[in-house]
């Protein structure tokens, strides 16, 4: 590598100006909410991290919408190679417009399209998994907490697969399973956990998908007389780091925030590297790791099963 008097990578500059290439992927992320939580912000060092092995760097941007300025500008003046795209609904008008365009891109998610690189949880598989825990504690009566409203009217990818696993393992298992829609803050998963006890007093545990609502929904327990896990069992769909942090920690599928940065990356570099390649899919399993929210199931005071 060769600097000059000023710190630049001459030969960078060079590689750069000969391939046409900027030497930055672009990271699209709108925050779940008014802000990014610990999981996203985990998904955007990781990235970060992927990418700099291969020495690209990474402009991070939101842009739920085509029309969203912050979409708009990376995909001017050549900012960046290719694109990783979070946050994906089931009709993604971002991956459209960018398969139209010929745009590099790969999906941490999928958009529905064929013919489209992408790395994926298996939400499906894995909503299912949770609900047969559950079970296998002896939890007959289960609620779903998901993402919000909003999100979910919009398409948002893993809270409808999630949604799916979870009917789908509630109705081969004989459960009574209710789903609730949650904004993603505490206080929302407080009024969610209300209005779960207020509507079913027998459930005696839930999966969730809401990180954000997670600390709600323990404040809520606790003002309900439910302690956790002796009265009431938890479980994350998807959880980072902060799993372990919480009291009680939490049994969750541990999102391999790791693993699913590295296979985007790998995969648009990939691409970039070989445009004529026939696109890949990374489908992901993890399982679910046993902490301290969940325990046998016993009768709830007062709650006629």
């Amino acid at each position: 590598m060769t600097n000059d008097a000023r710190g630049v990578n001459t030969d960078a500059v060079k590689e750069a100006t000969a391939t046409g290439r900027s030497r930055a992927l672009g990271l699209v992320f709108p925050p779940a909410g008014d802000r990014y939580t610990g999981m996203q912000l985990d998904f955007v060092g990781r990235v970060a991290e992927a990418a700099q092995a291969y020495d690209y760097d990474v402009l991070l941007t939101t842009g739920r919408e085509v029309s969203d300025a912050p979409f708009q500008r990376i995909l001017a003046g050549h900012r960046v190679d290719g694109l990783i795209l979070m946050e994906i609904r089931l009709a993604d008008a971002r991956a459209v417009h960018l398969t139209e365009l010929g745009f590099p891109f790969v999906a941490i998610g999928q958009s529905g399209l064929e013919n489209t690189w992408w790395v994926d949880l298996d939400w499906v598989a894995l909503g299912r998994a949770c609900v047969r825990q559950l079970a296998d504690l002896g939890h007959r009566r289960i609620a779903f907490v998901n993402r919000s409203e909003q999100l979910f009217r919009a398409g948002y990818e893993s809270a409808h697969r999630g949604l799916e696993g979870f009917n789908q393992g509630v109705a081969e298992l004989g459960l009574t399973g209710h789903a609730y829609l949650c904004g993603d803050d505490a206080a929302s998963g407080e009024r969610c956990l209300e209005r779960i006890l207020l509507e079913d007093p027998a459930t005696t545990a839930l999966v969730t998908l809401n990180e954000a609502s997670l600390g709600g929904v323990y404040r809520g327990l606790t003002r309900a007389g439910r302690v956790v896990p002796r009265d009431f069992s938890v479980v994350g769909l998807s959880a980072g780091p902060w799993a372990e942090s919480v009291i009680p920690p939490l049994t969750a599928v541990d999102e391999p925030v790791g693993e699913i940065c590295q296979a985007a990356v790998e995969l648009l570099m990939e691409r970039l590297d070989t445009r004529c390649a026939a696109p890949r899919q990374v489908m992901l399993r993890p399982l679910i790791s046993i902490r301290s929210s969940t325990g046998r199931c016993r009768s709830v005071p007062g709650a006629e099963f």
